[in-house]
């Protein structure tokens, strides 16, 4: 489990398709990743393969993956989102997120008001009813509050610190995100 608060930004310094799907070596200054660890990549819950500490770490990409992501449009030099998993013990600083995307989306506007950003985003329909005003949703691994919504876009206020912390910063119109619904939402949803 994750909280969306990103630790840094990561480089893709390598990648290798396979028959099976591909791999992505991503540069990082993180230390004690291990072989098995969970990882957000850009808001995609990943397994580490290998790593060199202070140094990269790699992952593999099943179909699965590859097909509900814009993992297979990333190239070496690309930056990503890098979270690790919560420790139970840890704070809980963002909201729920598990890693699972759920839709890629694109950017459909920026727009700079005062030291603030607003983003706006697509929103797929088939995830549309569980986005609601004020609440949370994950952008790429960030968690955020939606700040306004309609049947086919979402907005979110972005400060300062999120902006210079994240990928966010090298996002251009047209360009694609992944997002994840609050999972509280679908649970709500399935119980009703």
């Amino acid at each position: 489990m994750f909280t969306g608060i990103v630790e840094a930004t990561g480089e893709v310094r390598a990648v290798e398709d396979t028959d099976d799907g591909r791999r992505l070596r991503i540069g990082t200054d993180f230390s004690g990743l291990e072989h098995g660890q969970s990882i957000s990549v850009s808001g995609a819950c990943l397994t580490v393969e290998e790593s060199v500490d202070g140094e990269w770490f790699s992952v593999f990409l099943a179909e699965e993956t590859m097909d509900r992501t814009f993992f297979d449009a990333v190239g070496e030099g690309d930056l990503v989102n890098l979270e690790r998993a919560m420790p139970a013990d840890g704070r809980f600083d963002g909201h729920i997120v598990q890693g699972h995307v759920d839709a890629t989306a694109s950017v459909e506007e920026i727009e700079r008001v005062g030291e603030d950003w607003r983003f706006t985003f697509s929103l797929p329909a088939d995830i549309g009813r569980y986005v609601v005003e004020k609440g949370s949703i994950t952008v790429d691994g960030i968690s955020l509050t939606v700040a306004d919504r309609d049947e086919e876009a979402v907005a979110v206020a972005i400060i300062p610190t999120t902006y210079d912390v994240t990928t966010l910063s090298a996002k251009s119109v047209g360009d694609p995100v992944h997002l994840e619904v609050d999972v509280i939402a679908k649970y709500v949803e399935r119980m009703v």
